[in-house]
């Protein structure tokens, strides 16, 4: 199978109502195929937080650095998606395709070691206000690791060539295009340096691809606040979110209509292509 086909494959598994309260058993099924996906590269650690007394997991495999540069002790790129639904959504494009290209970047990541440890996290909770990446960063700033670089993969896979299919927070139209078919990379200002190697990388593996520093953990832009990137930042953390801009293009977004069939699986597969060779490049 080529990428395109095995996003496809990924996306048929985990695209189903999954809703942690309101659909148990379609978020039980895709925690379940993330974790045997994650499973054929390490041992996946399931890592447990509770919310009003029920408990969530997250989905947790870690990838070691090359040979040659394990003696060096890097600190770790952490990429991470979500698998919860917002009720009655099939979330094919939020977050259906953020899981699949985790996958597909676990298998890449997994068959040529990076400079950089690597951390892939399936979150749940995103849409109840980032709770399983919130439970994440946390950990991390309580033991004082630092990390490279967070990378949260939300929405991925919808575009539109039509002019004026975009839009934008107030103010920002007039610096980037009015068609919906780019890929964008919001992040917070320590990651500008990052922001212009992966956009210049995925741009040349022909995905066209716009980028946003954003000061003072996006709180000017609030839009720029909405994925799982934000506890990172909030954290004091370099984290940059990829995303297609939500309700900001997708017609689909929160709705029962968000199905594999409004998906773009070539931009999908282009953006996937371009964050491999960037996240080899960082």
């Amino acid at each position: 199978m080529n990428l395109k086909e095995r996003l496809h494959s990924h996306l048929i598994q985990i695209v189903r109502d999954r809703n942690p309260y309101l659909a148990s058993e379609g978020h039980f099924y895709a925690q379940q195929y993330i974790r045997e996906q994650l499973a054929q590269w390490g041992t996946v650690e399931i890592d447990d937080f509770s919310v009003r007394g029920q408990i969530h997991h997250n989905l947790i495999l870690d990838l070691p650095p090359s040979e040659k540069a394990s003696k060096k002790r890097l600190p770790p790129i952490v990429i991470g998606a979500h698998y919860d639904t917002v009720p009655g959504s099939p979330g094919a494009d939020d977050n259906a395709t953020g899981v699949a290209v985790l996958l597909e970047l676990a298998r890449d990541i997994a068959s040529g070691p990076l400079k950089y440890p690597v951390q892939l996290v399936a979150f749940d909770m995103e849409e109840y206000g980032y709770l399983g990446s919130s439970h994440h960063a946390a950990k991390y700033k309580q033991q004082q690791d630092s990390i490279r670089l967070m990378i949260s993969l939300e929405m991925l896979g919808y575009c539109n060539h039509n002019p004026n299919s975009q839009s934008y927070p107030a103010g920002l139209k007039y610096f980037y295009p009015n068609s919906g078919n780019f890929i964008a990379l919001i992040g917070n200002l320590r990651t500008v340096p990052d922001l212009i190697n992966l956009s210049g990388k995925i741009r040349k593996s022909g995905q066209p691809c716009e980028w946003l520093p954003v000061p003072n953990r996006g709180l000017i832009v609030p839009d720029t606040r909405r994925s799982d990137h934000v506890p990172f930042w909030d954290n004091g953390y370099p984290a940059i979110m990829v995303t297609d801009t939500a309700n900001m293009r997708n017609p689909h977004y929160h709705r029962e209509s968000d199905k594999i069939e409004t998906l773009d699986l070539d931009f999908l597969a282009g953006v996937c292509q371009g964050l491999v060779k960037g996240i080899r490049h960082l």
